[in-house]
């Protein structure tokens, strides 16, 4: 059986034995895909953070539904990643950090450590924004004064001390199901047009011509498909323990991969959710301005005709905040782990994490005013795609080797599709580069 190391960092982190979950091979089909059921759920909350929601937010409200077939495309990308993902950590036992130490030299493994750092970093300066956000206007206080209560969200990482995964798993759900309610609720109030949003879907190139559109297409790419997120699914996964032959590898494999395909089509629904909310509430008003993620919980009000929306607005950003801080706190230990076979007590890492988000994140909202934290959300998600290749290669790369993988080697058709993906990401991200200087 895939063994895990025990250690005395807090239980809920993917390198303790208290975090396993026994499969039986003689369970029935039903029970295995609910034993399965979870890893994709922690996946998919960083594809619905407070990041996502500003660059759906600002392509909503200026282009309409014109981006909507960018968080599709993104989000089936995604899910052909996280599957190479799940994957290489079933077929092989190690995750993506852990191979990446034992298969590249010391000077490009820590590279590839700083870049996964620089995304884990990037992403949790996303929660902070979009929770002090939130704390604004749910509780009145300043923006800045929201930022450092973030600080506090370390004792919720404490307060989950001896939870297994399963425990945290549940508290997920229903943080995704609270994000999830509040923005039908609101999609109900403002009644979108659904033949403009069919048209929505279909790809155009004409929509992302100029650097304004590209700019925002490259911020949900970097939303959707985060780099740490490769990292981390190749780690949970193997807390489902399965027998160590190839059958047994084989169906969890099959179950993993239901279970990540179903989560992120759910992360899916709620990423367009948010871009058709602001479409419908803000672009067809007659405004073809961008509106910012800190305008749109005021402007929801009278555009859907009662408070309740402004409110439910708040309570769905702050739950996405809170949901995406578990997983990335549990990606930055992965990580840590892997790369520098460095483990500490989950808090800590959130600490550390959370003390490099703090420091940006006041200068960015002191510096550049109350309303910056639109820019500074969607400016957060470009880094984050800028640094996906370097998560993308390495992936791609092992498991498309037999020696890594073996009978579970990537196809011919997936390794073209991955590497079709890779340029195609890096060719925007270097577009967009050379566009903006």
């Amino acid at each position: 059986m895939f063994s895990l190391p025990t250690t005395a960092t807090a239980p809920f982190c993917p390198s303790e034995v208290a975090g396993t979950v026994a499969v039986s091979p003689t369970a029935s089909l039903w029970k295995k895909m609910l034993r399965f059921a979870g890893p994709g759920l922690l996946i998919s909350v960083g594809y619905m953070d407070p990041g996502n929601w500003a660059t759906a937010i600002q392509a909503g409200s200026q282009y309409g539904f014109q981006l909507l077939f960018i968080v599709i495309l993104s989000s089936l990308a995604a899910i052909v990643l996280q599957c190479l993902s799940m994957r290489l950590g079933i077929a092989s036992g190690k995750d993506l950090a852990v191979h990446c130490r034992e298969q590249y030299p010391p000077l490009t493994s820590k590279m590839l450590w700083v870049f996964a750092e620089i995304s884990i970093i990037a992403c949790d300066l996303a929660e902070v924004l979009g929770c002090a956000l939130a704390f604004k206007l749910l509780l009145g206080v300043s923006l800045p004064t929201g930022v450092l209560l973030t600080a506090f969200d370390t004792l919720i990482v404490l307060g989950l001390k001896g939870k297994g995964f399963r425990q945290i798993e549940a508290i997920i759900l229903g943080l995704i199901l609270t994000i999830a309610l509040c923005l039908f609720a609101e999609l109900l109030f403002v009644k979108p047009d659904w033949h403009a949003v069919a048209a929505g879907i279909l790809p155009s190139l004409h929509a992302i011509s100029s650097r304004e559109p590209l700019y925002l297409a490259v911020g949900i790419l970097g939303a959707t498909v985060m780099p740490h997120n490769l990292y981390l699914h190749s780690s949970i996964v193997q807390t489902r323990v399965v027998a160590n032959n190839d059958d047994s590898r084989r169906e969890a494999i099959g179950l993993s991969r239901l279970d990540t395909v179903v989560a992120l089509l759910l992360a899916l629904v709620i990423n367009a959710a948010i871009l058709i909310l602001a479409g419908a509430a803000f672009y067809r008003s007659g405004s073809h301005v961008g509106v910012d993620i800190d305008d749109a919980f005021h402007l929801l009000d009278p555009i859907a005709g009662t408070a309740v929306a402004g409110l439910l607005f708040g309570v769905a950003l702050l739950a996405a905040g809170q949901s995406s801080t578990f997983t990335g706190t549990i990606a930055g230990q992965v990580i840590m782990e892997g790369f520098l076979k460095l483990k500490i007590p989950c808090w800590q890492r959130r600490l550390i994490t959370r003390g490099l988000a703090l420091g940006p994140a006041l200068v960015g909202v002191m510096v550049l005013g109350e309303h910056s934290i639109g820019r500074l959300l969607v400016m957060s998600q470009v880094v984050l795609s800028m640094q996906l290749p370097f998560a993308m290669y390495p992936l791609i790369r092992l498991t498309s080797r037999r020696d890594v993988m073996g009978t579970f080697v990537n196809s011919v058709q997936t390794t073209a599709l991955s590497w079709a993906l890779f340029l195609l990401i890096s060719s925007a991200n270097f577009w967009l580069v050379m566009q903006v200087f």
